[in-house]
């Protein structure tokens, strides 16, 4: 009988469930795609049901739950740090503590009552660390047979980073850092400070970053600041708060503002507020000092293990500029980072760590491709079931027999400037959209990184787009010299496709350096010539593929713009209703769902269009 395991992350922020059957990866989703709710931290009922409906089995089929981490050791850290900074933080003690009895405190139980919702069956429950959870999600599913292990995130239990090794079927940590001594932590105290929302907006910052002035002395100053005063930064990449600047320990806020006000001259910036060159140079001083502490890490984890291949996961994982720079490094032969870094990927790793850990299962292969295939584990829906979509908002599309006919009618609508929403099989596992829950665009169009923004997304105008590029066709338009299917690297556009700038460029007004054409492909390229790139398989996603053939075959440019199929404020759509209102509530020209075409004139308007557009729409 097949060994099935359900592996659970919750309680915290990004909760999902993934399925491992025989040591294969089934199904895995996050728990915010059901119930509409951003982040949603609550039991992931909705996403448990979802995988296991698509392995067609039942509760009682299981061998094993897996929880991503030990809440006990978690306990124990949170009294540990009140007790060692006490008497501070006594309200948010009280608090802390009221949440922890009534519930987090008994999660065995706790989960026993969720699972019940899931039928019957006495299933045992595991809890592996939570920082191994991130590792075996990084390693196991990796190409190599052999990898340095890095992980860095906020705090699991104890653990905020670790540099490990694996081999095999083994996993060995070799180095901890340990609460409140984090570099996750340090980069959401400048989210907060910056104005941005703490386990949300932290790829905002590293957005912001390339707009600070990497000339100028106040970004110098910043950085030598941040170095001084608050963080030390030990050779091998650890880190040291100056935990008098800081209020996460035991306070309920990031940073000490008053402190971190005097030391920085400018106060924390107002959610929503205008961004001032000051926030720019500060956000590029924390991400140059990151850099730094993760390009030590990886030299750490080269000298520890010897292995001429890295793995990583953990939120900072997630950080692509320093991953890019890893890369640019050369202190590995080749990089693997977990598609779905954060949290919710901790679900994936808890199921891998009690198949080959506590198992001891070998593992079944290893070779050019990773296991996770493009990280395409999400639910799909048939054209019946699309069709029913449609007729209950008796919208009107057109059916394609033939793909490639469909793929050739979208290509040439995305070259005549349409924005195109593109909704294909099976969900993304992870937090980008990957050409199956995506919103895609011209490339070559100075505009069109502007209107995404302000007319689809309904968000900060800075934000970046990524670029897809055929996988085979990388080295065309990046310096890159390898595949990257999971938008997790920031390499430059080719140098022989950039502008100069012009004299005062990083003078200029914000939104004056962000519309200046930078290359011939101004929607992808950043602001300091970068892009987050996703390469593009035949061999993983054929559908996505060929439309980009069929683009480049029209226009010559086997690249186009692809951005997250949802808006601000909401989690990346899940089924062809979510697709269909998402396309009606915003300025979307067509939308593509399985084999129909919709064009936006043709379609009857929903009741509540306006209403939704004035609550997210930007000025």
């Amino acid at each position: 009988m097949k060994k099935a395991i359900l592996g659970i992350s919750a309680f915290y922020h990004d909760s999902a469930a993934a399925l491992l059957v025989d040591g294969e990866l089934v199904a895995a989703a996050q728990e915010e795609r059901f119930t509409r709710k951003k982040h949603d931290s609550s039991f992931p009922i909705n996403a448990c049901r979802y995988v296991l409906q698509e392995a067609g089995l039942q509760y009682k089929d299981l061998a094993a739950v897996a929880f991503y981490e030990k809440p006990f050791l978690k306990f124990e850290r949170l009294l540990e740090t009140y007790h060692a900074f006490a008497p501070a933080g006594f309200v948010s003690f009280v608090s802390a503590m009221l949440a922890w009895i009534k519930e987090k405190l008994f999660m065995r139980r706790v989960l026993r009552d969720h699972l019940a919702k899931l039928g019957e069956g006495k299933i045992p429950i595991y809890f592996p660390e939570h920082h191994l959870s991130h590792a075996a999600s990084a390693f196991y599913p990796s190409p190599f047979a052999e990898a340095a292990i890095l992980t860095v995130d906020g705090v699991g239990e104890w653990a905020t980073t670790t540099i490990g090794r694996g081999r095999g079927k083994s996993i060995e940590i070799l180095r901890e850092l340990h609460f409140p001594h984090s570099i996750g932590l340090l980069y959401s105290a400048f989210t907060f400070y910056t104005g941005f929302a703490v386990n949300s907006g932290e790829y905002k910052l590293m957005g912001l970053a390339p707009y600070g002035n990497p000339d100028s002395q106040r970004t110098a100053d910043y950085k030598k600041k941040i170095e001084t005063e608050l963080v030390d930064i030990r050779a091998d990449g650890s880190v040291i708060l100056n935990m008098s600047y800081f209020d996460f320990a035991t306070g309920l806020k990031m940073a000490d503002e008053a402190k971190w006000e005097k030391l920085f001259g400018i106060p924390r910036r107002k959610p929503e507020s205008e961004i001032s060159q000051p926030y720019m140079d500060l956000a590029l001083a924390i991400q140059q000092v990151t850099e730094e502490s993760v390009l030590r890490l990886a030299k750490a984890a080269r000298e520890l293990t010897g292995c001429k291949n890295l793995v990583m996961a953990g939120g900072v994982a997630l950080n692509c500029v320093a991953n890019g720079k890893i890369l640019r490094a050369g202190i590995f032969d080749d990089l693997w980072i977990q598609p779905a870094a954060g949290d919710a990927g901790g679900a994936l790793g808890a199921t891998y760590a009690i198949w080959h850990i506590l198992y001891g299962n070998e593992r079944s292969s290893t070779g050019q491709r990773d296991a996770t295939q493009g990280s395409y584990f999400g639910p799909e829906f048939s054209d019946k079931e699309i069709n029913r979509t449609l007729q209950k908002y008796g919208a009107k599309g057109r059916y394609y027999d033939d793909f490639r006919c469909l793929a050739s009618d979208v290509a040439r609508k995305l070259g005549e400037g349409n924005v195109v929403g593109w909704f294909q099989g099976r969900m993304e596992f992870g937090p980008r959209a990957l050409g199956n829950r995506s919103i895609l665009g011209d490339a070559r169009i100075p505009e069109m990184q502007k209107k995404l923004n302000l007319k689809i997304k309904y968000r900060e105008g800075f934000r970046p787009f990524a670029p897809s590029v055929l996988e085979e066709d990388i080295a065309e338009y990046f310096e890159l010299d390898r595949a990257s299917p999971y938008m997790l690297i920031v390499a430059p556009v080719r140098k022989d496709r950039q502008n100069p700038l012009p004299p005062g460029y990083h003078e200029k007004p914000l939104y004056d350096r962000l519309y200046f054409l930078r290359s011939d492909l101004p929607a992808i390229t950043h602001i300091d010539y970068s892009a987050r790139i996703q390469s593009v398989s035949r061999e993983t996603n054929p559908r996505y593929w060929e439309l980009i053939r069929q683009f480049k075959e029209q226009t010559g440019y086997g690249v186009i713009v692809n951005t997250s199929f949802n808006v601000r404020g909401e989690p990346i759509v899940c089924t062809p209703d979510d697709a269909y209102r998402c396309f009606m509530r915003t300025e979307m020209d067509y939308l593509v769902v399985g084999n129909y075409l919709l064009d936006k004139r043709e379609q009857p308007p929903l009741p509540d269009t306006n209403d939704w557009q004035k609550e997210f729409k930007l000025d």
